[in-house]
């Protein structure tokens, strides 16, 4: 099920997937691992944008923050800033960024619990885009 969602693009997370089939997440783990070796299969990366809309409709954000978190995603993605990064926790630090531009009450871990991961990966994310490294026009976007 996990390797299906994957190749047809729906964003679901080895969690979601365990949940629903109550299955552990490490065994759907293992068995995802040895088929793709097995079949010598390529799985397909996950389009952080997809995240972005999962996210902000789990959070029940506005629609302002998440089209201009998507607009920045856009950008972070052409530019490679995302290369390397998973992309839930990117998602999940682009929209609170977003609602903190549109003066939109949510916290890091309101967001963090809708996107599944920690607040810690939020604020490590936030440092990483402030970093020099960033494109100066998608920081200017971001922080103020």
């Amino acid at each position: 099920i996990y390797i299906a969602c994957r190749e047809m693009g729906a964003v679901r997370s080895l969690k979601d997937i365990g949940e629903i089939t109550d299955v552990k997440r490490k065994v759907i783990s293992r068995s995802c691992r040895i088929l793709i070796q097995q079949l010598e299969m390529i799985m397909p990366v996950i389009d952080p944008i997809k995240c972005i809309a999962k996210i902000a409709n789990k959070a029940k954000l506005s629609e302002k923050s998440k089209r201009m978190a998507i607009d920045t995603m856009k950008d972070l993605v052409n530019t490679e800033a995302s290369a390397g990064k998973r992309p839930m926790g990117l998602a999940a630090t682009i929209l609170y960024l977003s609602c903190l531009r549109n003066d939109e009450a949510v916290t890091q871990k309101d967001i963090a619990e809708a996107a599944g991961v920690t607040e810690v990966t939020i604020r490590n994310r936030i440092r990483d885009l402030k970093s020099p490294n960033t494109s100066s026009a998608i920081r200017d976007r971001l922080f103020p």
